[in-house]
């Protein structure tokens, strides 16, 4: 089962997810209609890490990108959007 903790209220997340919605925008080269959702998930299965982080971009008119990157928000650095940023083929 995987657990939304209800948002995080640890000031130290809010401003690092700031920080992750900009490094995603710029680097995968997002337009201001595209919403960036950033969210740290508990997860309580077995094999599951204990806090992961999921980024949902929503472009106009075209399906749902998720991204899971398995470490909490704050753990999450540059490198980690740079692959994701990897994974994206032009057009996508």
């Amino acid at each position: 089962m995987i657990v939304n903790p209800g948002g995080s209220s640890n000031p130290e997340n809010a401003g690092r997810i700031r920080e992750i919605k900009q490094w995603v925008s710029e680097k995968l080269s997002l337009s201001d209609e595209t919403t960036v959702m950033v969210t740290e998930l508990r997860c309580t299965e077995p094999g599951c890490p204990p806090l992961e982080t999921v980024i949902a971009i929503m472009e106009p008119e075209k399906p749902l990108q998720q991204h899971k990157i398995h470490k909490p928000v704050v753990e999450v650095e540059i490198e980690d959007i740079l692959d994701i940023a990897g994974e994206r083929t032009p057009g996508d």
